[in-house]
């Protein structure tokens, strides 16, 4: 039973293939090659064309079909199995060619046809009167024009520009990077207490003027403690805390070692 096609339906051998198989809903990479083979010679029968050239390029393509279902249909061994490539590849990767092509003919066709429904028409103005411009008299753009009119337009535009002013983000103000250096403020602890001798820790706070200097300060005394300059003294929970300078840190350390009480 033949197929109730056309020759003039396909532009070619791919094309009646792809036809078939998507008229059989059958996966590309996975034909079914001995049923397309099957229809694609049933076609080739019903042929009623004397044109050679387009004849040949059937005949091959139907010779390569063959091929290919001889290899499948032969019997394989276990090795040449896992190392033969399947013989269906190439047309496969053919026919993926052929479809991109296709489809993307048909795109260019439908802008063609988008394009000739297009109509540009060209510039009509005469050359006498394409740079004409009318000339604007002062007279006539003050004409009813008062100072109340101004100072109406005036506030008008300064309305304007209020608008545009977020009322939370411009008081946001700029966010500017502190730089507070720790070896800075450290020189600055020691001099206050080389001036002082002894003071009270809140009294060095109060020379900070941000969080930052706060606990930059913080560090600066804990690390000046830990070298010797500051001995820190604190009679009570939350009670002043008394700072003293230690001019020699090294007889300070050996006062200290003396001063032991044996029992």
């Amino acid at each position: 039973m033949g197929i109730p096609v056309k020759l003039e339906v396909f532009e070619g051998p791919l094309d009646l293939l792809l036809h078939l198989i998507e008229k059989n809903k059958v996966n590309i990479y996975d034909i079914p090659i001995v049923m397309i083979t099957e229809q694609y010679m049933e076609y080739i029968n019903a042929m009623e064309t004397k044109n050679l050239d387009i004849m040949s390029e059937f005949l091959v393509m139907a010779a390569t079909l063959l091929k290919i279902k001889s290899k499948m249909l032969l019997p394989k061994d276990e090795v040449e199995e896992e190392e033969e490539e399947d013989p269906r590849q190439e047309l496969v990767e053919r026919l993926l060619e052929y479809k991109m092509y296709k489809y993307i003919s048909f795109e260019l066709k439908d802008k063609q046809m988008d394009a000739s429904r297009i109509l540009f028409k060209p510039p009509t103005i005469p050359e006498e009167i394409k740079d004409f411009k009318e000339e604007v008299k002062i007279e006539d753009l003050l004409s009813g024009l008062s100072l109340a009119k101004l100072h109406s337009i005036f506030e008008s535009v300064l309305k304007r520009q209020v608008d545009k002013i977020d009322p939370i983000r411009s008081k946001y103000g700029d966010i500017k990077k502190e730089e507070v250096s720790l070896t800075d403020r450290m020189i600055f602890i020691e001099e206050y207490a080389m001036l002082h001798k002894t003071f009270l820790f809140r009294k060095l706070l109060e020379a900070s003027m941000s969080k930052i200097q706060v606990i930059i300060t913080f560090l600066g005394v804990l690390e000046l403690m830990k070298v010797g300059k500051l001995k820190i003294e604190q009679e009570h929970i939350f009670d002043d805390i008394f700072i003293t300078y230690v001019n020699n840190p090294k007889k300070e350390q050996e006062a200290r070692e003396n001063d032991i009480v044996y029992e």
